[in-house]
């Protein structure tokens, strides 16, 4: 039995869980649930991802025999035999059958279709273009509902095609699902956008933003296509704004432009979006549905002739200005809904409900469905709008929209979507009772008798307490799970309310809690999300972990919160979200998130992590945390090493643009490039320096960005406000820096959350005489009990206490004499020679009869403190705390990766300023700063080298210490 990938296409599938009985019955066990099939000659059987049988629960059936799974060239994966399978009934586009599917990991595919479902099928498969045609005699025979049907397959490298999809009964409006990019300018109609500003304001241009190589090509490209199809013109508009890149699914880059400043001025359309509610009693009785998706939807809107300078754009290769309507306008939903609405008017409410570029058409029959059908596509045709045909659905007794469950007399909310994310697995231990508890804690004053029903719960809870799962503990369990279901816990959402949204992340997944306040005048949730976050998503940063947890909840329930009039509250304990909307440049998926959060009336408030618990919780949930034994999650990937030494290249070029809007920058720059001399002013490489030093101009965003660089990477840890500041003023500088610096620090979230707690001091410090040469007198400690990381537990600290520059060694709990000697060898005596003398914990590491005779064969003089009692070793016990505090702020969540942090440990406290010298270890040592970034010019020429070095002998002398 083997995996692999010599052929490969991807179909779309519907699928339900089977259950055969004793009495060999099968029945149906749960609603359908789709996904894509991998059609994989490469593979020799039928798989399904374990993902997809834990989400769906289908139930799994053991194997008498297990078997053996290889890759395709015969070697045996890890996850080692296949012990269990599930039996579906799926079908494709018309084909149906009854299957039985091994459950193992099949990488990003819900299922793989392999050869022997290819042998017993024989699909007819067009490869070059991607079509599969089930037109076998056992197809025919056994799978199929009507006639064969050409149906459009997706290749890992290509778009799913059009072509040969669409039932044969509409293929008069094939030009209606039309393939290629929109090369005709729409007409004018009554319900162009108009772009409508505030009497108060004043046009306003942004800056160019810097492009990549890929993104250039991709703009000029753009620019003809656009100028050829007469969707832009060039423009003499006094205010533009900037261009944006947004990376789509298939790698391919999407042109935005950047409406954030022109929306602030904008007056807001107020033109309703349909309401959920409505959409209840419109659709009770229909049995059939076909779902249509609407493609270039907003470009098929002309902007109101006069306003297009409005929505000018600027870019390297001149200013232009859009003659249809583009995304990022903030009344562009308002406009698109009012021209849909108009469109299918008759219709509404009768055979079709339209929410912005999503049309359902509903039927009682068969018959009656053709001609509605027929109808929508007539009107679509003569209104010049198009379809995309992969996210079209015909003639489906059930189907899922705008996250709506619609079937036969049924239209609900999706349960999966409400419940999933508060459907705790059994709790294990006491930290998931607690867990529970504390997420339920927030709703019970609407859970009748919720402390009687939760008390033997509280009781595994309590000091001492032993564990033990009964019937009682699980029957509470499963009836306080319930009553999180049902009213008057959860509410049915009012459109004219005001929602609340909280939202959290962990480091693992997101969790978010949709609000409103309810007839008792107290907030009720609407709904639950916790949702867990891939590989990838796993090393974004804590900002964008945070803001991922907005996005997904806004997609979530995008048909509650789309054009709502009141704003939507957006509450997060990241302090840093409030100022999202304010980023001097939108890059990457930064820009492709502004482009979804832009069609939404939202504001976001910083509340303290103490009392965003719903979300934190819902972010923490112990099924979502990644199981022992798989890939590592941790914070400190490969690239991460790479990020601690990246340039500042990518923070000048924002610097550069943000020179553009700030007056007093042109000014100087402005005077510099007229050669006039302007004292302690040089204009150097694009960058303004004052004495040398990188100018950072007003601008919130950019200074955020810099203090950002130099306190919260992997290479600067997180100091505190003198050290920040330190680091800073090496190579930047501007106004009340210092203020700027204090502020951010003492609101950074990471500094907050793991601050270490102010303990009185274990005894009094007495000074110790200096020594007079770097390393001739070091301190040693131990910090045990550490989890294990690559089969390490401890670390062991080497301090020099002249300069204060440190090594950070791992090792054991476990470790002697003997291996803290081979430590010391390996990692202090090869750079600094041999001390003179040791201080170090009485312990038994330190005391062993092996170390007392390095130190004498050695002619070291040991001295060693006072148990317990630092008043000679106070040095390494504050050390010790740093260190720690350090691994708490980048450590992962299940901190077995802090042996691959102790290198950027050691080099982010090695150059920062000590307290007590006033210089930082590395300074002291050498006589030089490290480079901290790539783009770092401090190469001092050997002249001034030698005059630091000698400095800094004659400052380090005993009389400081």
């Amino acid at each position: 039995m083997s995996l692999g990938n010599e052929s490969q296409l991807q179909l779309y599938f519907r699928a339900c869980p089977l259950q055969t009985t004793p009495e060999k019955k099968t029945t149906y066990l749960s609603k359908p649930f789709h996904g894509w099939a991998m059609v994989d000659s490469g593979a020799t059987s039928i798989f399904i991802h374990e993902r997809i049988v834990k989400e769906f629960k289908i139930p799994t059936i053991k194997m008498d025999k297990p078997k053996k799974l290889r890759v395709i060239d015969g070697r045996e994966i890890d996850s080692g035999v296949v012990d269990k399978y599930v039996q579906l009934e799926i079908e494709i586009f018309g084909h149906s059958e009854i299957l039985s599917a091994y459950v193992v990991n099949t990488g990003h595919n819900d299922l793989v279709l392999g050869m022997s479902w290819l042998k017993c099928h024989n699909p007819a498969i067009e490869w070059k273009k991607g079509w599969v045609t089930f037109n076998s005699e056992y197809c025919r025979a056994n799978c199929l509902h009507h006639a064969p049907q050409v149906l459009a397959g997706k290749t890992p490298d290509l778009e799913l095609k059009a072509v040969g999809i669409l039932p044969d009964i509409y293929k008069m409006y094939a030009d209606v699902f039309t393939e290629g990019e929109m090369t005709e300018l729409p007409p004018h109609r009554p319900f162009d956008i108009s772009i409508d500003l505030k009497p108060s304001a004043v046009p306003r241009h942004g800056p160019i933003y810097s492009v990549s190589v890929k993104e250039d090509e991709e703009l000029k490209k753009n620019i003809n296509n656009q100028l050829a199809a007469g969707h832009i013109r060039p423009s003499k508009s006094p205010m533009a704004s900037p261009v944006i890149f947004v990376k789509k699914k298939n790698g391919k880059l999407r042109m935005c432009i950047d409406y954030r400043k022109l929306n602030n001025m904008t007056i807001k359309n107020a033109y309703p979006l349909p309401l959920v509610k409505d959409l209840l009693i419109t659709l009770r009785k229909a049995k059939i549905f076909t779902k249509l998706d609407l493609k270039w939807g907003y470009n098929l809107v002309r902007i109101k002739e006069g306003d297009e300078w409005k929505a000018a754009f600027k870019t390297k290769y001149g200013l232009f200005e859009p003659l249809v309507m583009q995304f990022g306008l903030a009344n562009a939903p308002a406009v698109f809904m009012h021209f849909m609405n108009e469109i299918f008017r008759d219709l509404l409410g009768i055979s079709v409900v339209v929410y912005m570029d999503d049309i359902l058409i509903f039927s009682e029959t068969e018959e009656s469905h053709i001609e509605h059908v027929k109808e929508v596509l007539k009107r679509l045709k003569e209104n010049k709008l198009y379809c995309a045909m992969e996210k079209c659905t015909f003639h489906v007794t059930e189907i899922d929209y705008l996250g709506l469950i619609i079937a036969p007399g049924v239209v609900k909310v999706d349960p999966a979507k409400v419940t999933k994310a508060v459907d705790w697995d059994t709790p294990e231990n006491v930290t998931d009772i607690q867990s529970f508890i504390g997420f339920l804690n927030f709703y019970g004053d609407f859970i009748e008798g919720f402390r009687n029903i939760a008390k033997p719960l509280y009781g595994l809870t309590k000091k001492d307490a032993q564990w033990k799962w009964t019937e009682k503990e699980n029957e509470a369990f499963l009836k306080l799970k319930e009553a999180l279901r049902t009213a008057p816990v959860l509410i049915q959402p009012d459109p004219e309310k005001q929602y609340f949204l909280e939202c959290d992340a962990s480091d693992y997944a997101t969790g978010a809690v949709l609000s409103q306040v309810g007839p008792d005048g107290k907030m009720h949730p609407i709904g639950f999300l916790s949702k867990l976050m891939n590989e990838h998503e796993r090393r974004y940063t804590i900002h964008n972990k945070e803001l991922l947890a907005v996005i997904r909840a806004f997609k979530l329930w995008r048909h509650l919160l789309e054009g709502t009039e009141k704003p939507v509250i957006v509450l997060s304990d990241h302090k840093n979200l409030e100022g999202w909307k304010t980023n001097v440049e939108l890059r990457g998926r930064v820009a492709r998130w502004q482009e979804t959060l832009s069609h939404y009336n939202f504001r976001i408030f910083h509340i303290p992590g103490r009392k965003n618990g719903k979300a934190d919780i819902l972010s923490r949930l112990r099924k979502l945390r990644p199981e022992g034994g798989g890939e590592s999650s941790a914070l400190l990937p490969e690239n991460l090493f790479i990020q601690a030494i990246t340039p500042d290249h990518d923070l000048e070029r924002l610097i550069q643009d943000a020179y553009i809007a700030d007056e007093y920058s042109q000014k100087v720059i402005k005077a510099l490039e007229e050669n006039e001399k302007v004292k302690h002013w040089e204009w150097e490489d694009g960058l303004l320096r004052y004495k040398g030093k990188i100018w950072i101009p007003n601008n919130k965003t950019v200074r955020k960005l810099v203090i950002e660089s130099r306190h919260d990477s992997v290479a600067a840890g997180h100091p505190g406000q003198f050290r920040t500041y330190e680091l800073l003023n090496r190579k930047y500088v501007w106004a009340s820096m210092k203020k700027s610096v204090n502020d951010y620090v003492a609101n950074c979230e990471s500094c907050i959350r793991n601050k270490h707690s102010n303990q009185v001091p274990l005894g009094l410090l007495n000074p110790i005489e200096a020594p007079d040469k770097p390393w001739e007198e070091i301190t040693f400690d131990l910090i045990t009990g550490l989890p294990e990381s690559e089969g390490f537990t401890a670390i062991l600290t080497v301090v020099d206490r002249l300069t204060k520059m440190v090594h950070f060694i791992p090792t054991t709990n476990e470790a002697n004499g003997v291996d803290v000697a081979n430590l010391f060898l390996t990692y202090v005596w090869k750079l600094h020679g041999l001390p003179r003398k040791t201080i170090s914990d009485r312990g038994p590491q330190f005391t062993s009869q092996f170390l007392k005779q390095l130190h004498k064969r050695l002619d070291i003089k040991p001295s060693f403190s006072t148990a317990y009692h630092p008043q000679t070793d106070g040095q390494t016990e504050r050390l010790n705390q740093v260190v720690e505090l350090y691994l708490r702020h980048y450590v992962s969540h299940r901190q077995d990766d802090w042996v691959g942090l102790l290198p950027l440990a050691e080099f982010a406290y090695n150059n920062g300023t000590n307290a007590s010298t006033g210089k930082t270890p590395f300074f002291a040592n050498y006589g030089f700063h490290p480079r901290f970034a790539v783009g770092d010019k401090e190469c001092w020429r050997l002249q001034f080298y030698f005059t630091a070095l000698y400095y800094v002998q004659q400052v380090m002398s005993p009389g400081l210490f």
